[in-house]
């Protein structure tokens, strides 16, 4: 079976550290390069959080650190979220491997440029480096099969009232990635909120009698308790970043249609908005897939199995 081949861009991050354990546990992808961007932790820190993650499921594809900062902003993190290191909760052993010398652009370019079939890019996170690596180089864009992003929401925010987190904290790279003309799947708020896991589903992952099993329940132990707090509403833990992969190995499991959508970049209350044109107003060809739902339950069973894979 010909595995589809993948490049994951990412901020771990609880939910991103899931991403990846998905992505390197399913029998569907290729994961040709894991790169790292600033956004639910500092640079240093997602970097060495995807390097002990990836060392814990004894899996070493090359991890290169991407930008520092946003194109044109100063960075925002969310340690309220994710803790001070990114990824508090498990205990992680310190990385087993080292990154690349070469930065995420550098990397990206060379694997595109020199593969024999298209590439997906799967971002988590910021879309920071997606927006440098088509900016510095338009001419990659033939060689990238699709871009399927975990951001935005066709419908409000997270972080301010009319922005998802990761198209707010680099606005200026989501823009460039929107107007590109890569095909774009928006895996946004609208499904991720939807993407549940309920505490006797977490316990399932534990029971799996794997090593990584049980660290995935431990982040999930983790990240539940944040989103059950007071003012959230949560009844469990909506799992954003691993709709992204799991959209990539199998499409079936959700529900999208395509319209136009562009990135807010001025606005005072809307900065970071993806401002998704419903009734086509603009009269544009649609630019990305908007996804909107999913079958929950599919997804965690794909989730599961993926897991159940590793050591």
């Amino acid at each position: 079976m010909r595995k589809i081949p993948v490049i994951i861009d990412c901020d771990p991050g609880h939910d991103d550290a899931i991403a990846l354990i998905i992505a390197l546990g399913s029998d569907m992808l290729d994961v040709r390069a894991v790169t790292t961007c600033a956004g639910n932790q500092t640079p240093d820190k997602t970097l060495n959080n995807a390097l002990r993650v990836l060392s814990f499921i004894e899996k070493r594809p090359v991890v290169a650190q991407g930008a520092l900062v946003p194109i044109m902003r100063e960075l925002m993190i969310a340690p309220e979220v994710h803790g001070e290191s990114g990824l508090d909760g498990p205990e992680l052993p310190p990385p087993a491997f080292a990154p690349s010398s070469k930065n995420a652009d550098e990397i990206m370019h060379d694997i595109l440029s020199h593969a024999s079939e298209k590439i997906t890019l799967i971002p988590t996170g910021p879309l920071t480096n997606i927006g440098i690596l088509l900016s510095a180089h338009p001419e990659i864009k033939d060689k990238i099969e699709r871009i399927i992003l975990m951001g935005g929401a066709a419908v409000g925010g997270n972080w301010t009232p009319g922005a998802e987190f990761n198209i707010l904290v680099d606005p200026e790279a989501a823009d460039i990635v929107f107007k590109s003309g890569v095909p774009i799947v928006m895996c946004g708020l609208d499904v991720t909120h939807k993407a549940m896991i309920f505490k006797d589903e977490t316990e399932k992952f534990r029971q799996i009698g794997n090593k990584t099993g049980k660290l995935v329940a431990e982040l999930l132990d983790f990240f539940d308790l944040f989103h059950r707090k007071e003012g959230f509403g949560f009844a469990g833990a909506p799992l954003h970043d691993p709709c992204a992969v799991a959209y990539a190995i199998d499409p079936s499991l959700f529900t999208s249609k395509d319209y136009y959508v562009e990135i807010e970049t001025k606005g005072l209350h809307t900065l970071g908005a993806t401002v998704v044109d419903f009734k086509n107003k603009k009269g544009l060809a649609h630019n990305a897939t908007v996804v909107l739902d999913l079958d929950r339950e599919k997804f965690i069973d794909l989730m599961y199995r993926a897991v159940k894979n590793l050591v």
